[in-house]
């Protein structure tokens, strides 16, 4: 780390997944890999017309609502099996019913273990969230999702003491882009939200939703995808890893 500290922020919010570590980002290049162990049951679907179908309706099934959304990612588990209930009955190819339910469960099943084995910190992540820390900065943890996803994220990864304060949807029943998830971070850390930084890697969620509070916001776009072209959102910093953060010059 540089001798010459950048300016920095009384406290930063930071999300966890696709944020510190690499987790629900590239969904496609996933469900490819555990396609390919259940080709056999798939026929007459190729498996790129089923990764198509899969990819396409997982699509669909996370733009809608807010209260759809929230329903959903607190019952993961549940929304991969419905996701590949449906893409595979639309397809046509497996009857008016459908496919077999056995089949679907063991197929989403092993794409949400496939996901949770391949969880990894961003390189560099950890090291700066302790580096912050060491600093003096109050860390704070926000991120959706039920509680028997997130907390063992949390325990696995080391991150307890790592930050003032772990805030998880399914633990305390509000979670991004409502304002009461940023609110009660600020309030728990005692500190404003002109004196906050906001990390995240979801431009309604962590840029948007946040900025409207008055909280400096920051995309980390780790799989440098780059803003959609009719984003209306603008996020006052963008960065391709969380160690950048500490290059930060107002």
């Amino acid at each position: 780390m540089s001798n010459s500290l950048p300016p920095l922020p009384t406290a930063i919010l930071f999300d966890l997944d696709d944020t510190l570590i690499s987790a629900y980002g590239q969904p496609r290049s996933a469900w490819e890999t555990v396609v390919a162990d259940f080709a056999d049951e798939l026929i007459p679907l190729s498996q790129t017309e089923a990764v198509d179908a899969i990819s396409a309706f997982a699509l669909e099934f996370w733009t809608g609502t807010q209260a759809h959304h929230k329903k959903w990612r607190l019952r993961l588990k549940d929304a991969r099996r419905e996701i590949v209930r449906e893409a595979l009955l639309r397809t046509g190819k497996f009857g008016a019913d459908g496919p077999d339910v056995d089949f679907v469960h063991r197929l989403a099943d092993r794409f949400s273990d496939y996901r949770e084995e391949e969880l990894k910190p961003f390189p560099g992540a950890l090291e700066t969230i302790d580096h912050l820390k060491d600093l003096g900065v109050k860390l704070a943890l926000i991120t959706n999702g039920g509680a028997d996803t997130q907390r063992p994220k949390v325990t696995r990864f080391a991150l307890e003491h790592r930050f003032d304060h772990i805030q998880i949807e399914g633990e305390h029943g509000f979670g991004k882009p409502e304002e009461e998830a940023y609110k009660h971070a600020l309030s728990v850390l005692k500190v404003s939200p002109e004196e906050t930084w906001m990390v995240g890697d979801n431009l309604e969620w962590e840029i948007a939703a946040p900025q409207r509070l008055g909280i400096f916001s920051i995309w980390h776009d780790a799989y440098r995808h780059g803003l959609p072209k009719d984003s209306d959102i603008q996020p006052d910093w963008i960065i391709h890893g969380i160690p950048e953060l500490l290059t930060y010059k107002a």
